[in-house]
């Protein structure tokens, strides 16, 4: 078995062809290369158009997204949605503020800070 293996690996055989042989008998053909070019060449506008697609389809899903998170954070916090970092930081560092005194007041046994959903 290891033998006709390796003598089919060695032989090369004279029918094939490897993709980028310069060697390879057959582009010597104006022809042959001719149409080797046309075949890549719609090999690629093909994926081009793939690609085109994909992305317009990836452009549409985030514009959804960014109207919606934007209508979303203006419903929600009543701005324009422009806050830098700084100030989105400082309201987080409110809002876990507010909710660690909620949590301690609600072990401490005031059940009205409790979080019962």
């Amino acid at each position: 078995m290891a033998g006709a293996l390796a003598l089919g690996v060695c032989s090369g055989g004279a029918s094939v062809a490897r993709a980028d042989d310069p060697n390879d008998p057959s582009m010597r053909n104006p022809a042959n290369r001719a149409r080797d070019k046309a075949i890549i060449r719609d090999l690629n506008l093909g994926q081009l158009a793939y690609v085109e697609r994909r992305d317009a389809e990836y452009a549409e899903g985030w514009k959804a997204w960014r109207e919606y998170n934007g209508r979303e954070y203006k419903g929600r916090r009543g701005g324009d949605g422009a806050d830098d970092y700084a100030s989105a930081r400082a309201r987080y560092q409110r809002d876990m503020a507010a909710w660690r005194r909620a949590v301690s007041l609600c072990e401490a046994g005031r059940y009205e800070y409790c979080d019962r959903r």
